[in-house]
């Protein structure tokens, strides 16, 4: 699949949020796009999935079955997660016992009979997981897939990535968490400043040795791109979060490389 001279704006008069990205995937690539908050990942995402049309060139090469979760599940629609599993089966023409499949891969079974509006925000991000899933897709689209999701789904998760690559499939995947960088082979591209650069891959150190962490976008403020000898100043910024709470955030701010110490005990509590 190839991006070419690829811009994008969402009305005639608003900024760029991305100009002139020339990108190429390869089936069996598992590619991270990096970058800070706003810096346009989620809508580069979106034009891949064909969600989104280009303002200004051209996105060629697009496997015919694509599978999008995005990074929240609009789960207020009036059906049970069975229900929406086996419509959406029907839909893209996928086996209806693979929703039972996917159902048991995510832990997830004891979920079926629920509501759509009744889920947890973790618990409706599986039912957004299995439904980008169920029809075996040739480009799999993954926007914060670990985000809320229990330690025995996010340790599985990556294996399933590994098995759509081994197949031939692509998977483009925003993970500010990290979980990504034990995959073989994982390429990432970094967005940021409407543009979108290909950092290679991880195991060939391209994107080694920066003194920060690859989920950031180097922009104007950023060590990445001041000058060889000057040193970027950091700041120790608190932040008072509910206890239920703590544990996920630290999780996502170590992700974008940042240094996190939180209160065990009151953590314990």
């Amino acid at each position: 699949m190839r991006v070419s001279n690829m811009s994008f704006r969402y009305r005639r008069r608003d900024p760029w949020v991305l100009s002139d990205v020339e990108l190429t995937f390869a089936p069996g690539d598992v590619t991270e796009i990096v970058g800070r908050n706003g810096a346009g990942k989620s809508t580069l995402l979106r034009l891949l999935a064909g969600l989104l049309t280009p303002v200004d060139g051209t996105i060629s090469g697009r496997p015919p079955v694509v599978g999008y979760a995005p990074e929240r599940f609009p789960a207020e629609q009036p059906f049970t997660v069975a229900g929406y599993l086996r419509r959406m089966a029907d839909i893209r023409r996928a086996d209806p016992r693979e929703v039972e499949t996917w159902a048991g891969r995510l832990g997830m079974e004891h979920l079926l009979g629920h509501r759509l509006p009744d889920l947890s925000k973790g618990s409706a991000h599986k039912v957004g997981l299995v439904q980008a899933l169920l029809c075996g897709p040739g480009l799999l689209i993954l926007d914060e897939p670990f985000a809320g999701l229990d330690a025995a789904t996010r340790a599985e998760l990556p294996v399933i990535i590994g098995e759509v690559a081994e197949r031939g499939g692509m998977v483009v995947v925003s993970d500010h968490q990290g979980d990504l960088r034990g995959i073989p082979g994982l390429r990432r591209v970094e967005v940021g400043g409407t543009t979108a650069r290909d950092l290679g891959r991880v195991d060939e150190g391209v994107d080694e040795g920066k003194g920060k962490g690859a989920d950031e976008t180097a922009g104007p403020d950023d060590p990445g791109t001041a000058d060889p000898g000057e040193a970027e100043a950091v700041t120790l910024l608190e932040v008072t979060v509910a206890v239920s709470r703590a544990r996920e955030l630290a999780d996502r701010l170590r992700g974008e490389g940042h240094t996190v110490r939180v209160s065990e005990a009151e953590v314990a509590k």
